[in-house]
């Protein structure tokens, strides 16, 4: 029997749509890295979410993942956060990129116990901000975005919020968690270090 988790129950939105204009148009989320699909590696690190939900076009998820189109279609990550908010119900939301084939359930679990503010999102070795690898007060965040008209960067959209910024520490030779893929060569790197 497994100990109660002492942590706010939460929902995932998981924006998996975009062109990937750099990728020939394919379906990112789609692409497999390590025996499995990207967009499956998202979801399998949110196992314990209340509620799964990906925004993006009609593709393949698990039972019980819901599926969501943000307005305009291909609207970007902010049209995308706002359609996926707009289903979710707990004060709780991890929000992440479709293309994360190294995000882990101890990552998230991390991210929620440092939810002290608005929300909590991780910074990559180059001191970036990852805006689509963190965990937020859906209130907080919700209404950051609804303000939002057209299409805006995140970065911009969030600066209003009080973030938390956290940098997780890693065993060497593991891939970063923010690994992306946006690019062939990014897609090739993330193939090779997932051993296949």
């Amino acid at each position: 029997m497994t100990a109660p988790d002492p942590l706010q129950p939460y929902a995932a939105v998981v924006l998996a749509g975009g062109r990937a204009a750099r990728l020939g148009g394919q379906a990112k989320p789609q692409l497999e890295v390590g025996g499995r699909t990207m967009l499956a590696a998202v979801l399998a690190a949110v196992p314990d979410a209340a509620s799964r939900v990906v925004v993006g076009p009609p593709q393949p998820v698990p039972d019980g993942v819901r599926v969501v189109r943000e307005r305009p279609p291909g609207g970007g990550p902010v049209a995308a956060m706002r359609a996926g908010l707009a289903v979710v119900d707990t004060a709780v939301v991890a929000v992440l990129a479709g293309d994360l084939p190294f995000v882990t359930p101890g990552l998230l679990r991390d991210l929620r116990a440092r939810l002290t503010a608005d929300g909590v999102l991780v910074v990559d070795d180059a001191g970036r901000d990852q805006y689509l690898l963190g965990v937020w007060r859906t209130a907080a965040l919700r209404a950051a975005v609804a303000g939002a008209d057209g299409p805006v960067p995140v970065r911009r959209v969030v600066g209003r919020l009080t973030v938390t910024r956290w940098s997780p520490a890693r065993e060497p030779g593991t891939p970063p968690p923010w690994t992306d893929c946006d690019t062939p060569a990014d897609l090739a790197r993330a193939r090779r270090d997932a051993g296949g």
